[in-house]
């Protein structure tokens, strides 16, 4: 029965992901194809009512056969004076993309709704049978596009990329693309209703367009096969009207090799590379080897690192040898300036804060963070954890939240899998435990391990007693027998007792994986001092950490945690004046960079550690 469910799940997964694979209309892979940026500064209309995508009767402009000049992706102009038409872009303030609108405008701070953006360009293609495509980084939450008044699509999720040909539609002069954001927060979203971080609106990440001959590499996806580091596998992908029969080459120069291939009739080629003396990726050496893969007129350069991930018994290996994750949870927020982060520089700061510390490793919570990141951790020889935004209470029993769920991490990975950094595939965060959100995750699961089958599953469970004995903890959650990496979050010293509790707990943990502490930590403003148990202090914050360390160590199978948090974030969740304001103050850094006295303490534990 057990194996009959197991089948009908992995079927509904891989009809899902065959469904989602036809239904993109964008293109995947876009980090090092040549582009013509679309940043900077946007006209922007502030739509709380959504006067501009409804009619007074709240049917939508779209569906009707004339919309009328008032729907706002006509971004019309009155053709007499007499002629009533109650908005214009041109007349109407800016915003600077990428960016979120609550930091950019004081009146925007807490605002939770609809926004339009609107942008002018001009473009002509360089050859009359090559396609154009517009590619957004993310935009917060609900995003519906028009290029000249006509609607590309809707796309739900935050976090991850999406893109829209527009070749059909393109004129040399005078194009406007209307982006139509709204994020609010709805209890069937992913994340839901209740959230610990700032809900950040606006197109948040870089938007550009990128040309493409009429059949391009769409997508590709090069690993070293876990059981045998000596074969890099995987594929390449075409997209356009000639895809049977159609020549590819591989090539990875540091290894001489190069591979020929040939499309099956939907653009597919499979890629099975016998190597010698391959020089891995790893922490000390992230060496990133240059590949090139090319097709008719489409060439892409790539940088990949080949490195295997996996676990034996209560260890985590790569390529083969023990390692112990020295991490911190990070959030995308911006260093020193707050409000969503989105820069190389921005990346840049958080991860070599992180170094300083003494990380190898990363988590980047609680949701997909920007490609700047993980592909600065693959320089940089930092491990990452990615995570899907499937957090607390989500609407387990709704198939669109599940369908939602899985876009999502579907988008992350397509975007993020030939990212050496990247080890683990995390589902969610601190869900409660109930049948059907077992099956959620567990599908979820099924979807990841599909698409990817190099890299590790996991997600931050909580834990609880054994025996119901206050001081003896264990994890007794169901999705543990799904995970590769058993990971679990725990706060005994600061919403359970004091850090003098710490050195009573024991823990009981039957299952034989890796264990990872994905959060532990306290409060603390940046420049409060007084006694170690007084709350909020940096004294209690150090010695929570002190006394945490040493707990932990007691864990026969941990092999690594990821204290929350790296950097002080905005919250709405935290109101307590004069200490919290709106910052979840848990970072070991100040949001103004100033190191607090946990940072060492942390800093000193993972120097031992080498």
């Amino acid at each position: 029965m057990e194996s009959t469910k197991y089948l009908l799940s992995l079927f509904l997964i891989l009809s899902f992901t065959i469904f989602l694979s036809a239904q993109q209309p964008g293109i995947i892979n876009t980090y090092n194809r040549p582009s013509t940026s679309l940043n900077g500064y946007w006209k922007y209309i502030v739509d709380p009512y959504e006067n501009g995508f409804y009619n007074y009767r709240l049917e939508a402009f779209e569906n009707q056969k004339d919309p009328g000049k008032n729907a706002f992706f006509t971004n019309s102009k009155p053709d007499n004076p007499s002629e009533l038409i109650e908005y214009n872009f041109d007349l109407s303030d800016s915003l600077q993309v990428p960016g979120d609108w609550n930091t950019q405008e004081e009146k925007l701070f807490y605002y939770e709704g609809s926004l339009w953006y609107k942008k002018s360009f001009d473009y002509e293609l360089e050859e009359p049978s090559n396609r154009l495509f517009v590619h957004f980084g993310a935009s917060n939450y609900q995003s519906d596009v028009y290029l000249n008044g006509k609607k590309l699509g809707r796309h739900i999720g935050g976090f991850t990329p999406f893109s829209y040909e527009i070749t059909k539609l393109l004129n040399a002069r005078d194009n406007f693309l209307i982006v139509k954001v709204d994020n609010k927060r709805i209890k069937e979203g992913v994340p839901t209703l209740n959230t610990d971080w700032w809900n950040y609106g606006g197109i948040t990440r870089e938007v550009k367009l990128i040309e493409t001959p009429s059949t391009f590499i769409n997508d590709y996806f090069l690993y070293l096969n876990p059981q045998d580091p000596t074969r890099i596998q995987g594929f390449v992908q075409l997209k356009g009207k000639q895809l049977a029969n159609q020549a590819i080459d591989v090539g990875i120069p540091a290894l001489s090799v190069t591979l020929p291939l040939i499309t099956n009739n939907e653009g597919y080629a499979k890629v099975d590379i016998s190597v010698q003396q391959i020089r891995y990726w790893s922490i000390e050496d992230p060496f990133l080897h240059e590949v090139v893969i090319s097709s008719g007129k489409d060439k892409i350069k790539e940088q990949i690192g080949f490195r295997t991930i996996t676990t034996q018994g209560s260890k985590i290996l790569l390529n083969g040898s023990p390692v112990f994750l020295k991490g911190i949870s990070i959030h995308e927020e911006k260093p020193f300036k707050g409000g969503r982060g989105n820069s190389e520089e921005d990346a840049n700061q958080l991860l070599s804060w992180a170094r300083e510390m003494g990380c190898n490793f990363v988590r980047l919570a609680h949701y997909p963070h920007n490609e700047h990141i993980v592909r600065m951790a693959d320089q940089m020889g930092l491990l990452v954890w990615e995570e899907n935004p499937v957090y607390w209470t989500i609407s387990w029993d709704n198939p669109d939240t599940y369908a939602n769920a899985a876009r999502q991490l579907r988008e992350l990975i397509s975007r993020d899998k030939n990212r050496a950094s990247v080890i683990i595939w995390s589902m969610a965060n601190e869900t409660p435990a109930s049948d059907a959100r077992t099956e959620f995750l567990t599908n979820l699961s099924l979807l990841a391990r599909d698409m990817d089958p190099s890299r590790l599953i996991s997600a931050a469970l909580e834990q609880g007693r054994y025996n119901n004995d206050p001081l003896i903890r264990t994890i007794d959650d169901p999705f543990a027998s799904v995970v590769d990496i058993l990971s679990f979050n725990q706060y005994i010293g600061w919403y359970d007792g004091l850090p003098d509790k710490l050195d009573q707990i024991k823990w009981r943990i039957a299952q034989e994986k890796p264990v990872l502490i994905s959060e532990f930590g306290a409060g603390a403003k940046y420049g409060l001092h007084g006694d170690k148990l007084t709350r909020w202090t940096e004294e209690y914050q150090e010695f929570l950490y002190e006394e945490t360390i040493k707990m932990l160590g007691t864990i026969p199978q941990l092999q690594g945690m990821s204290p929350w948090i790296l950097v002080d974030f905005r919250s709405p969740r935290r109101v307590l004046p004069g200490i919290q304001d709106g910052w979840n103050r848990k970072g070991l850094i100040s949001e103004e960079g100033k190191r607090k006295k946990a940072f060492y303490t942390l800093q000193k534990y993972y120097q031992s550690k080498d």
